[in-house]
Formats: C-alpha cells, sequence, structure tokens
C-alpha cells in the first residue's frame, strides 16, 4: 500500500451515516510512487511464470472464501448490501480469481501460425506479453467483484496492479490487497490507493500501461480524456439500461421472480439489472400481476433484515426521484409505489407501466429500484426498441423457443436466455458492453488477453535461394516471385 498520506477521509455506513473507517487521500505524488514500485515488481511477478503466479493466486481464491464472513461484514458495513448478497458476490469474485489462475498459461501460450507460401522458410510464432503495471479504478455498488475480474486477470497475465476503490468503499479494496499479502512475498504486486477524484485522475496520468474502469460513462469519458494523453488504453464498463423480453411462450411465473430480482436486488444498483421490461401484450396482463404480486413483498431497510438495503451513494437519490416523476409526468401509471417512494436513505420498489419511451425513465440509467414495464404487439417491437438505447450492456429473454433469435439481434455485449445476469457467473466468457456501456473486455479468455500486448517473432529455418530483403534483388528475381505467388494463390495461406 502507498504511504498514508496526513489528508484522510472517513467511510460511512449509508444505512445510518456512521464512520466506518477513516483512509489516507492519497496525492498524485503517493499515487506516481506506488506504480513505481509496481513497475520495479512487475519483473520478479512476471519472473513467477505462469506456474508460480498460478500457485498465489489460487491461494488467494481460497483465502478469500475462508475470510468470506469478515470481508462480507467489510461490504454490507460500507454499500448497505444485505450479509448474504455480499457473500453471493464474494464467492463469485473467488471463482474468477481460480478461472483466470487456472487458464492464463493455456489462453496466452505462445501460438505458431502458417508463414505462408512466400515465407516458407520462416517459423512465425505469437507471444503474449504482460503490459506492465495496470491500473484499476473500482466501483461501489459491486466493490469485490467488479474489480477483481480486472484485478484477478491482470495479476494472471502477469502485471501488477495499482487499485484504487471507490471512496463509498475503500475498506474492501484495502482488505482485498492485505488478502492478497497474505500469500505473496510482496505487497508491491497489488496495491491500494484510496481517495477522490484526484486520485483516480493521478492513477490515470501516472504511467500503468492499461486503465481499467468501472463506473458512469460520463465519467468514463473523463478517464478516457485523461488516458488520451498519455495514450494510456483504457477499459471502459459504464451503465446499462438493460431490458428485460418476454415472449409469448415465456414460462411467465419464472420470468416475473427473476425481472424482480434483477431490478430490486442491491437496491437496483446494479449496472447489468433489469430496468425496462418489453412483454408481449398477449401475456403482458398475467406478467404484470405476478410482477406486482412478488414487488409488493419486498422492503428495503436494514442489511441484517431487509431484503436490499440503501442508496449507497445519496446523490442518486435525487436521480431515481427525478426519473419517477418524469414517467409519471407523461403518461406513465405507477402500480407499485411512486415517487413518495424515495425517502432519506431507502427506496421502495417502483413498478410503472406504459411509460413513454422518451422519458429518462426509459432512455437514462436510474440505478435504483424501479422497474418499466411496456407491452408489445410483437417480437420484433421489442428487438427494435431494446437496440433503440444508447446503451447495450446486458440483457434477459425469456420464451422457450424463440431465445436463440431474438439475443442474436440485440445490440448489447452480454444476453441471458431464461434466466438474468447469469453471463456474470461463467468466467469462461468476456463481460463487457458496447455504445455507451463502453468497451474492452473483462472474464473469459478475452479478459485475459486484454492485458497482453502480442509480440510477432519471426525465425529463419534455412535461406531461399531468391535474395528477396536485399539490395542484390534483380528484375528477374522480382519475376520470379509474382510468378511463384501467381502459381500458389489459393492454395497456402
Amino acid at each position: 500500500m502507498a504511504k498514508k498520506n496526513a489528508a484522510t477521509f472517513e467511510s460511512l455506513n449509508p444505512v445510518n451515516g456512521e464512520v466506518v473507517g477513516k483512509f489516507p487521500i492519497h496525492s498524485e505524488k503517493e499515487v506516481y510512487a506506488a506504480v513505481t514500485l509496481a513497475t520495479d515488481a512487475a519483473v520478479r511477478w512476471n519472473e513467477l511464470g505462469y506456474k508460480g503466479r498460478r500457485k498465489v493466486l489460487m491461494a488467494y481464491s481460497r483465502l478469500i472464501l475462508r475470510e468470506i464472513d469478515s470481508l462480507a461484514e467489510q461490504v454490507t458495513l460500507e454499500s448497505g448490501k444485505p450479509h448474504s448478497d455480499a457473500k453471493l458476490e464474494i464467492t463469485l469474485a473467488a471463482h474468477h480469481v481460480a478461472w483466470a489462475a487456472r487458464n492464463a498459461e493455456k489462453v496466452l501460450r505462445t501460438a505458431h501460425r502458417s508463414p505462408g507460401a512466400l515465407m516458407a522458410n520462416m517459423a512465425a510464432t505469437v507471444e503474449r506479453s504482460p503490459l506492465g503495471v495496470v491500473g484499476v479504478i473500482g466501483p461501489w455498488n459491486y466493490p469485490v467483484f467488479t474489480p477483481m475480474g480486472s484485478i484477478a486477470y491482470a495479476l494472471a497475465a502477469g502485471n501488477t496492479v495499482v487499485f484504487k476503490p471507490s471512496e463509498y468503499t475503500p475498506g474492501v479494496g484495502v482488505a482485498l490487497a492485505e488478502l492478497f499479502e497474505h500469500v505473496a512475498d510482496s505487497s508491491e504486486y497489488f496495491q491500494v490507493v484510496t481517495g477522490f477524484g484526484d486520485t483516480g485522475a493521478a492513477l490515470c496520468s501516472s504511467g500503468v500501461k492499461k486503465l481499467a474502469f468501472t463506473g458512469s460513462t460520463a465519467t468514463a469519458k473523463k478517464v478516457a480524456a485523461l488516458c488520451a494523453q498519455t495514450l494510456t488504453p483504457v477499459i471502459a464498463e459504464c451503465g446499462g439500461k438493460d431490458p428485460v423480453i418476454v415472449a409469448r411462450d415465456a414460462d411467465l411465473s419464472k420470468a416475473a421472480d427473476a425481472a424482480v430480482w434483477s431490478a430490486f436486488s442491491n437496491a437496483g444498483q446494479t449496472c447489468i439489472g433489469a430496468e425496462r421490461v418489453y412483454v408481449d401484450e398477449n401475456v403482458a396482463d398475467i406478467f404484470t400481476e405476478k410482477v406486482i404480486a412478488l414487488a409488493k413483498t419486498i422492503h428495503p431497510g436494514d442489511p441484517a433484515t431487509a431484503n436490499y438495503g440503501p442508496a449507497t451513494m445519496p446523490s442518486q437519490l435525487k436521480i431515481i426521484e427525478s426519473h419517477i416523476k418524469d414517467a409519471i409526468k407523461k403518461g406513465g401509471i405507477p402500480v407499485v409505489g411512486g415517487s413518495q417512494s424515495v425517502g432519506k436513505r431507502f427506496v421502495e420498489p417502483v413498478v410503472l407501466l406504459q411509460v413513454p419511451e422518451d422519458s429518462t425513465a426509459v432512455t437514462e440509467e436510474t440505478f435504483g429500484p424501479t422497474l418499466v414495464i411496456n407491452r408489445v404487439p410483437d417480437m420484433e417491437t421489442a428487438i427494435a426498441l431494446s437496440n433503440a438505447s444508447r446503451y447495450g450492456l446486458g440483457a434477459s429473454v425469456w420464451s422457450r423457443r424463440q431465445g436463440r433469435w431474438i439475443a442474436s439481434q440485440l445490440q448489447c455485449g452480454m444476453v441471458s436466455i431464461n434466466s438474468v445476469i447469469s453471463f456474470a457467473g461463467v468466467a469462461s466468457i468476456p463481460f463487457g458492453g458496447t455504445k455507451d456501456s463502453g468497451y474492452g473486455r473483462i472474464h473469459g479468455p478475452e479478459g485475459l488477453l486484454e492485458f497482453t500486448y502480442p509480440r510477432s517473432v519471426v525465425r529463419a529455418k534455412f535461406q531461399l535461394p531468391l535474395p528477396i530483403t536485399s539490395f542484390k534483388r534483380t528484375a528477374k528475381v522480382d519475376n520470379l516471385v509474382v510468378k511463384l505467388l501467381t502459381i500458389l494463390r489459393g492454395r497456402f495461406s
């Protein structure tokens, strides 16, 4: 961890406003120092090789699970989510750590490529090399699972990491680094810097070789602009307005249950959570009735007893309220809750029907426990409305026979068929979005590849009689090369 500064800030429990802990506001100088240490340590970490890093990361995964109760308690204190939800998040994160450790060598091993007929005397290979130091800026809504999708994969690929957790969940970030230090021979492989936007900005300009960011689209644009000044590539996982499409042949009970959980769990503070539903008009009444019945049984409150906790970021309450009011003003019908559902810390579930597509409740990320249900005449309309959004993160499709076809038409990075958010739990597939939901991928082979760069190596096995790369090349040689390629075209690649 970077050296502590005299300047500090407090982490607060969003349930009651009590102080959870005090953390340093790391300055630009301190962030740069952490990156310098990580740069030097990257050589040692890479020298461990895939097997050495696998050993460390597998031990890390096991330790996370052994310490799951204490880590979950920290998540609950700083984010307000129920302990059981925190444990589920941590379990999935540990799973990803293990997958990255086990599969890094297989995914990143040297690949042999055909040199082609003209270069038949060459052996061609592509090596994957770690970037060096990877910067990670994490969110507060899933303070373990989300950043670990970058941290674990970057480490497995041979990089060191400097992590800036959200100012709302700094204790979680510190705990993750401390656990890693227990299984590694150095604290410099995985360091944490804490603070606010200036600390994150310093990480962007610090010389890291790649920056993995999770947060709002607006902030992602600022991060990308800062990183562009040093040509630092960015992985951006931004907001979403994820649709749920319910076809006529869907299992309506399961679809309703899944939509309610996806929309309201974690107080709706899930970038891949459901925010809008497009349901076939032939089954819309039945589906809506089921959603309403379930939504009325769900309530926020104390994480020890309630279904979900508070709005972790107080400023989000105004956004949630404004979206609800805009929906109602434009003709939307509240059937569960309304603008009065927004309290000082907690938001009761809100279900809105027949909300115009130009309402902010449909066009902008609400990031609260609200769900819009709009009926459609057919699946073509559902697809068109889903794709009309400027976001393209995830989606959920419910249909017994049309699921794959509907999914194939959606402009988003991830789709669950007859399930919700299931793609986040499958470590072997990439996670990320398109359009204003960001670019780049974490998880899976693609996630490992993101934290490396390719090195092409061509080795002469023997010398050809034709001096192609020489000033001794003659017109006769040029003609022979043309004739050779003409003869071999289409036969070899």
